[in-house]
C-alpha cells in the first residue's frame, strides 16, 4: 500500500512539474511584453530615412540611424555614420526613441503656421 501511494505521489509531482515547465515566469512574461511593445514601437514608427531612431540594446551597444524594415523577430537600422544596417532582435532592446512625424501632424503644423502668416499680415496691414 505504502508503494503504491509513493508512486502515485512521485507520478503526480513529476506530471506537475512537466506543465510548470510550460509556463512563462513572470519575468520571461515582462521580457515578452516589453518586446512586443518594442515591435509595435518600431511598427508605427515605419521604415524610411525619416524613420529615425536611437536605440539602446541590454549588452550596452547604442544604435543611431533609421529603420530600414521590420519583421516579426528584428528590425534593420541602418546606422547614422557608416550606412551599416544592423539587425536587432526586439528582445535585445533596452531603450529606444524614435522621430517620425505624421502626416497628419505634419499638415497640421504647417495649417496653424499658415493661420499665424495670415494673423500677423492683417494686424500689420491696419
Amino acid at each position: 500500500m505504502l508503494k503504491k501511494t509513493v508512486s502515485a505521489l512521485l507520478a503526480l509531482l513529476v506530471m506537475n512539474l512537466g506543465i510548470f515547465a510550460f509556463v512563462p515566469t513572470n519575468n520571461e512574461s515582462k521580457e515578452l511584453k516589453f518586446a512586443n511593445k518594442v515591435k509595435s514601437e518600431i511598427a508605427r514608427l515605419g521604415t524610411g530615412t525619416d524613420a529615425k531612431i536611437k536605440v539602446k540594446l541590454k549588452d550596452g551597444t547604442k544604435l543611431k540611424g533609421y529603420v530600414t524594415e521590420s519583421n516579426d523577430t528584428e528590425f534593420i537600422v541602418a546606422d547614422a555614420k557608416t550606412g551599416k544596417l544592423i539587425p536587432v532582435s526586439y528582445s535585445q532592446v533596452q531603450t529606444t526613441k524614435g522621430n517620425n512625424l505624421s502626416k497628419g501632424v505634419i499638415i497640421t503644423i504647417a495649417g496653424i503656421g499658415v493661420i499665424i502668416l495670415i494673423a500677423v499680415l492683417a494686424a500689420s496691414s491696419k
